[in-house]
C-alpha cells in the first residue's frame, strides 16, 4: 500500500511500531525521499501535527484487535482529515457501514456515520493475505465531514456518551435505556413530538434522529440532560 502511494506521487508519513517494518520502510525512503517514517504507536500519534495544517487522507490495514480505538483516534482529528480508507475485520466493516434497522448496526455505526460517510468497498478473502487469517476481511472507504457537522449537538463525547446510554441494553425502548437521563415518560413525549415512536429501540433511529433526541432532552432539563455531566 504504501509503495503504490509513493508510487503516485504522494507525499506519504508512515506511521508503524513494530521495528522490522520500521527498517523496511527507511530503507524505501531512500528511493522515495517523499516519504516519512514515523515511528510509534497509531492510538498516540499526534495526527495534526503530522498533517502541519493540511488536510489529510488516510491509508491503511488496522489492526484488528484495535480497530474501534483507532476509529476514535483518528474522529478526534476529523478537520484535519478529508478521507480514511481502511483494511479491516468485515463484521466491523458490515458494523461501520450498516443501516438503521440491520441487526448490524449499533453505537459504533452512529459514530462512524455522525463523523463520516462511510462506503463499504470490497470484501477480501482470507487468501488475500499472507500468512492468511481466520476471519475475512474488507476495505472501507470513510469520507469526512459527516452529517455529525451539522447536528447542533455541541459538546459531542457528551452526545456520544447519550448514544451509548441509547444502546445500553439493545432489546429495550428508548425509554428504558434512557431512565439515568430522563423519565421514561418524558422521553416517549419527545419521542412522540419528534414524530418517532414512543417504543422506539435505539437501532431504528439514524444519526439526524439520536442529535434530535439528545437536543430535545438536553433543553427540556438541562440539570439530567446529557450536558450535565461536563
Amino acid at each position: 500500500m504504501t509503495q503504490q502511494l509513493l508510487a503516485a506521487g504522494a507525499s506519504v508519513h508512515a506511521i508503524e511500531i513494530d521495528p522490522a517494518f520500521i527498517a523496511g520502510l527507511r530503507h524505501l525512503a531512500k528511493q522515495f525521499p517523499h516519504l516519512n517514517v514515523v515511528p510509534g504507536d497509531i492510538l498516540k500519534a499526534d495526527i495534526a501535527a503530522i498533517a502541519s495544517g493540511r488536510r489529510i487522507r488516510i491509508y491503511g490495514n488496522l489492526p484488528y484487535y484495535i480497530t474501534s480505538p483507532t476509529l476514535h483516534r483518528f474522529f478526534s482529528f476529523a478537520d484535519q482529515i478529508d478521507e480514511i480508507n481502511i483494511v479491516i475485520q468485515l463484521e466491523v466493516a458490515l458494523r461501520l457501514a450498516a443501516e438503521p434497522g440491520n441487526t448490524e448496526y449499533g453505537y459504533l455505526s452512529v459514530a462512524t456515520q455522525f463523523y463520516t460517510r462511510p462506503e463499504f468497498v470490497l470484501k477480501l478473502p482470507p487468501g488475500a493475505f499472507n500468512p492468511p487469517p481466520e476471519v475475512a476481511s474488507a476495505l472501507v472507504t470513510l469520507r469526512l465531514p459527516g452529517p455529525g457537522a451539522q447536528s447542533g449537538v455541541g459538546n459531542v463525547e457528551n452526545f456520544l456518551d447519550f448514544v451509548k446510554s441509547c444502546f445500553g441494553q439493545k432489546r429495550k425502548t428508548l425509554a428504558n435505556n434512557l431512565r439515568g437521563v430522563a423519565q421514561p415518560q418524558r422521553v416517549r413525549e419527545l419521542l412522540k413530538e419528534l414524530k418517532l415512536r414512543e417504543d422506539a429501540r435505539a437501532e431504528q433511529l439514524n444519526v439526524a434522529q439520536f442529535a434530535a433526541v439528545y437536543r430535545a432532552i438536553s433543553s427540556t432539563n438541562p440539570k439530567a440532560g446529557p450536558d450535565s455531566r461536563t
